[in-house]
């Protein structure tokens, strides 16, 4: 017994904008089928005493910790500006 009919195929393809034609939709109802029944065969395993997880690995973020530092002064942040005015950088106007 199939899980999954053709035509929810057709509905979910015609939800995504997709064309598929007859052959299309009997080959997307087995492949569908086959993986709702492999997901199913998942609820048969005991997670009894398994702890909750969000990722497999046990992963720690190996980024450095976030320190403020001095920046460049204005002098040396505009002196290969090709236009400044007021120790700002002028750039062209793209509004009126």
């Amino acid at each position: 017994m199939s899980r999954i009919s053709k035509e929810q195929v057709k509905h979910v393809a015609h939800l995504a904008r997709l064309a598929i034609t007859e052959e299309e939709a009997e080959m997307f109802t087995n492949q569908l089928d086959a993986i709702i029944t492999f997901a199913e065969q998942l609820n048969e395993l005991d997670t009894e005493n398994v702890q909750p997880t969000s990722h497999v690995l046990d992963m720690k973020n190996v980024m450095r910790e976030d320190q403020p530092e001095p920046g460049l002064p204005r002098e040396v942040a505009l002196k290969n500006a090709p236009d400044q005015k007021d120790g700002q950088f002028r750039v062209p106007a793209i509004l009126e």
